[in-house]
């Protein structure tokens, strides 16, 4: 089998020959060792340096790392020929490192031992060929993959479920066709033709870490005739607010429908899932080529659809099985948003789950982010930020001004970008700041507090107007006419020179007397004195002889 793979074997690079003593001088080591691990096969092969001695053997001894002593290599003891199989070597774990040595003997001479460099055997194993199985269809081929190894694979036993398979088929006619297509251990071939062969062969590989294996064998086989009662095609599946509707094409009529569904990992089990499948509610022998389901039939994950029709007591064969993601197909409901003001001139933004969708909403099954679109109503400027809260607050705005929000949900980490439509715009006004309400109670305190002090002010500025041009008082115009010389204003206001008031006493009606008065600035009030008709002496003024005049014309007026 190992010749027929042509796989490459693994060489390893031989360290420098210890010597044990020799019995023979004739008797070399052996040459070009190398290891090729296949699997779950270990072969050891190398070439002889004693040709011309006769009745050689060959033995090897390996040492795992932390041993001190050698053991026998197991299948590797008096070997006459090139190459030994040590697949029966107990290993803890094929991630452990494996010293080898060899060398050769004959009667009781024995070579140097040849030792090999140091290996481990997981990162020097190559992947064999899967083994494949096939069945045919009309338009289909059913092909069943063991994974590379025996059963119990010790090499494989942690990558049996991690193989990745490699197809390439072809019409048998014509080889240049060629279609290479990923497939799972169990699995189908389809778009073919009914009655022609086909050929296909087969690698496996690993993702993690990187390995790729060899090629199958080639297997061919024909496919049926084609089958009386066609399978549906062009299966599609959508979701619809909070159902799935799943859809098809057929031609032929008065036929009934069924859909199966499956989850998608046990395609990578190696074993036989037929019996997994199971019925979608409301797509069992229905008359039309849909059906509708809900959405909380499938939890989140990859799952595969298949359809099959019915007339009577005849099926069609299973139709294309359609791959279907759930996170694909979900539907994100725009949020409900709700604004109010609070103190400071801040706004509050609560998110709330969509109305349609509060009974188990599919949003709810994946961790979900908002895009909020925040602006003042009067301006085109917008504030575009990703919240994780339901509730927040926006800070720091203007007073008395009416702000908008909208937002949207979204998929965290999700490589589809997915979101749901913007839900309704919310506006409001935001409450006055504290700023504001502190000048405002200081305006008003100041107002209280100045209103007193404005009004004594204006009283007291209105009583010296009145008080000044506008007296409450004239003197008698038989008087008021001998102080036209002496404008009123200067007697009201000139405090810078004396003053002088002229009295006149009339003891009788033949005798005046004028009496000058002067107002010194200490006096409080003006005095008048009573005289005899002649001049005392001490009220003078030089304008006597006037006074006299002015007495006379007083006197003369009364008589009159």
């Amino acid at each position: 089998m190992l010749g027929f793979l042509g796989a490459t074997t693994l060489m390893l690079v031989a360290g420098a020959p210890w010597v044990l003593p020799a019995g023979g001088a004739d008797l070399r080591s052996p040459e070009n060792v190398v290891v090729s691990i296949i699997d779950d096969n270990f072969i050891l092969k190398w070439k002889s340096s004693s040709e011309s001695v006769s009745n050689v053997t060959f033995s090897a001894d390996y040492q795992i790392t932390g041993m001190d002593n050698w053991i026998k290599l197991p299948g590797c003891q008096y070997v006459t020929s090139t190459e030994c199989n040590f697949s029966s070597i107990k290993l803890k774990s094929v991630y452990e490192k494996i010293k080898l040595r060899i060398r050769a003997e004959t009667g009781n001479s024995t070579s140097p031992w040849y030792e090999v460099e140091p290996f481990i055997p997981f990162q020097e194993a190559q992947i064999g060929p899967p083994d494949v199985h096939l069945e045919a269809e009309d338009k289909a081929i059913i092909i069943n993959l063991s994974p590379p190894g025996t059963k119990n694979s010790v090499m494989w036993a942690m990558d049996s479920s991690s193989f990745v398979y490699s197809l390439v088929i072809w019409k048998n006619s014509s080889s240049l066709e060629e279609r290479t297509k990923t497939v799972y251990a169990r699995d189908k071939i389809y778009q073919l033709s009914p009655e022609t062969t086909y050929c296909l062969k087969v690698k496996a590989g690993l993702r993690s870490p990187r390995k790729v294996g060899v090629y199958s064998p080639v297997y061919c086989i024909n496919t049926t005739v084609k089958h009386h009662l066609p399978s549906p095609e062009n299966l599609e599946i959508n979701a619809e607010n909070r159902v799935y509707v799943l859809k098809w094409n057929y031609t032929y009529e008065n036929v009934t429908f069924q859909a199966q569904w499956l989850h998608a990992f046990l395609k990578k089990i190696p074993e036989d899932h037929s019996d997994k499948w199971k019925q979608i509610p409301n797509c069992e022998n229905v008359k039309t080529t849909h059906c509708v389901f809900p959405q909380n039939v499938f939890t989140k994950g990859i799952f595969f659809i298949r359809v099959q029709a019915s007339n009577g007591n005849s099926t069609s064969l299973w139709s294309e099985e359609k791959r279907f993601n759930t996170e694909m197909q979900t539907i994100l409901f725009p949020p409900v948003i709700n604004m109010k003001p609070i103190n400071d001139a801040s706004l509050r933004v609560g998110i709330g789950a969509p109305k349609e969708s509060e009974d188990k909403s599919v949003n709810q099954l994946y961790p979900l982010i908002y895009e909020v679109i925040f602006r003042e109503n009067t301006s085109d400027t917008e504030r575009d930020v990703l919240e994780k809260r339901t509730d927040f607050t926006f800070s720091n705005l203007k007073p008395l001004t009416v702000y908008c929000v909208k937002a949207r949900a979204l998929i965290e980490n999700d490589r589809w970008n997915r979101s749901s439509v913007f839900s309704d715009t919310v506006c409001e006004k935001t409450k006055p700041g504290s700023t504001s309400q502190a000048w405002l109670i200081a305006g008003i305190l100041s107002a209280i507090l100045l209103f007193p002090a404005v009004f004594y002010g204006v009283k007291v500025v209105s009583r010296c107007i009145n008080y000044v041009f506008f007296p409450s008082s004239k003197p008698p115009s038989t008087i008021d006419e001998y102080f036209a010389e002496q404008p009123l204003k200067n007697l009201l206001l000139s405090t810078s020179e004396e003053q002088t008031e002229i009295c006149f006493i009339v003891e009788n009606t033949n005798t005046i007397t004028t009496i000058e008065e002067t107002d010194q600035i200490d006096d409080n009030h003006s005095r008048c004195s009573s005289q005899t008709n002649r001049d005392s002496g001490v009220y003078s003024n030089e304008d006597e002889n006037s006074g006299s005049k002015i007495g006379e014309e007083i006197l003369r007026q009364a008589a009159v």
